[in-house]
């Protein structure tokens, strides 16, 4: 049992499996509290974007991702009625269209990317307590102590951090302290393992109706509801309430029975207004809630997670350099800021009323500019982000997510992922020696090429960020401040 961890990460869901799987690669001892007994079946989301997919596949996660992905991603395009991506759920991002077509997310249901975590992070010695329920927090200069309600009594847990990975209602967040501002809901989601009784033939066709959106068929019901919004949120959903649903969206009365799963949501948006406050420190919903139109939670929240874990690490170790840690809240807060802004703007478009189709009509057509189809692929994949390092560099690689290099070393073809599995930077470079001092920290890879158009050699954080990037040009000066700025003499 793991009595005094170096970390304590609130929340076992997909962000806090993966950052206590990074933490354990870095070498810290994390620990995992979660409030529920067993893991929960709901199919939440499915989406992971092409950022975290290739986070996962960075760590050797990637066949397990993509097994049995074509049957995944056409269930997906049958209950979204397109293969294309859309925006405001109008279908129109075209894969073929995109800068980057090969670098796609996957479908998988929560449930299943929990266990597939979840295997992954114990297999690395993570320890996670179930049915453990934080109740206080509290720190000082030297660490944080949780009281946590265990099924033997209250007990106090001490680590010199927390994390707070514990959903839209996070305790951790509120306890703490942080500030959680943001916007009301504009509509509320329903949907249903279902099954109509009376009223299936007078439902419109699935789609935008005049009080919101009505989707139906292959045995679920649902709707995104602009007419109300319920005072109490954690109440079951119910057939009537369903059944009063659907009469506000379409004018049409069904009389439903419930026969699966059920949920709601809102899409309120709120973000906090910084990860981190002293020994805590936030990820995933628990500092960012928002719309799930374009699916990007998962990927927003995977990625905090591996930002905030080699980083977290190095600051345990004692070797990170100044101000490592705020750059988690640094880099991270903008990406949600956007993420916040976008969803907002779908819900705008959802929105009934003949202004709102009007304005749904011209965007529709403004999606056929191939530009303009490119813009939004990009917004909703996160692969536009670009992280603002405190150094200059001319290459326009720096900053962002890098793919899976291909590139050459002596007769024998390689891949980047092969030399990321265990959570370390890498440099990819026809000469590595300006780097040999951070042999410790980095491992150096000659190459003979790069299969990447300009680029030459390049340095790659453990979240897979590139630090820097050069297309030939010597710049031994830019590739030092790198290395200095991330990973300390």
């Amino acid at each position: 049992m793991t009595d005094e961890p170096d970390v304590i990460v609130v929340g076992a869901g997909p962000v806090g499996l993966l950052l206590a799987a990074e933490l354990r690669l870095a070498g810290a001892v994390p620990l995992v509290l979660e409030r529920l007994a067993a893991r929960s079946p709901q199919r939440r989301a499915r989406g992971v974007g092409p950022l975290a997919a290739e986070a996962l596949a960075r760590r050797g996660l990637g066949g397990r991702l993509t097994a049995d992905l074509a049957e995944r991603t056409a269930e997906k395009a049958r209950d979204h009625g397109s293969e294309k991506g859309h925006f405001s759920a109008i279908h129109k991002i075209d894969p073929a269209l995109q800068d980057e077509p090969d670098r796609q997310g996957v479908w998988i249901w929560q449930p299943e990317l929990e266990e597939l975590l979840a295997e992954y992070a114990t297999g690395l010695g993570v320890e996670v307590r179930r049915a453990h329920t934080v109740v206080g927090v509290a720190q000082d200069a030297g660490g944080v102590t949780l009281t946590v309600d265990t099924p033997h009594g209250e007990r106090r847990l001490r680590a010199a951090y927390a994390v707070g990975c514990d959903g839209g209602r996070s305790t951790v967040r509120r306890l703490t302290g942080f500030d959680f501002p943001g916007t009301p809901p504009m509509m509320t989601a329903r949907r249903a393992e279902a099954e109509i009784l009376e009223g299936a033939d007078r439902l419109p066709p699935p789609g935008r109706q005049h009080g919101g959106i009505l989707h139906h068929g292959h045995g679920m019901l649902a709707t995104f509801d602009f007419g109300d919004t319920p005072e109490d949120r954690e109440a079951p959903l119910t057939a009537e309430e369903l059944e009063n649903s659907v009469r506000r969206v379409t004018g049409v009365d069904v009389t439903v029975a419930l026969t699966g799963e059920t949920l709601r949501f809102t899409d309120h948006a709120r973000q906090a207004t910084t990860y981190r406050r002293g020994r805590v420190l936030l990820a995933g919903d628990a500092a960012h809630v928002h719309s799930p139109m374009g699916g990007q939670g998962l990927n927003l929240g995977l990625m905090d997670a591996v930002n905030l874990g080699w980083k977290l690490a190095a600051e345990l170790r004692g070797d990170a350099p100044p101000g490592l840690l705020d750059s988690y809240t640094a880099e991270r807060h903008p990406v949600g800021a956007r993420v916040l802004h976008n969803t907002r703007a779908q819900s705008a478009l959802l929105a009934p009323g003949p202004h709102t189709d009007a304005l749904r009509d011209v965007f529709a057509d403004l999606m056929d500019i191939p530009e303009v189809n490119r813009h939004l692929g990009r917004m909703l994949s996160g692969l536009a982000d670009a992280y603002d390092f405190p150094y200059p560099s001319a290459h326009p690689l720096t900053g962002r997510h890098c793919p899976d290099l291909a590139f050459k070393a002596g007769a024998r073809a390689d891949r980047l992922s092969r030399y990321t599995v265990y959570g370390r930077s890498v440099l990819l470079a026809p000469d590595v020696r300006a780097a040999e001092p951070w042999r410790e920290r980095v491992d150096l890879v000659e190459v003979e090429s790069i299969a990447y158009d300009g680029l030459d050699a390049v340095l790659v954080r453990p979240d897979g960020a590139v630090a820097w990037a050069s297309s030939g040009e010597p710049d031994a000066e830019g590739l030092e401040t790198a290395l200095r700025t991330w990973f300390s003499r």
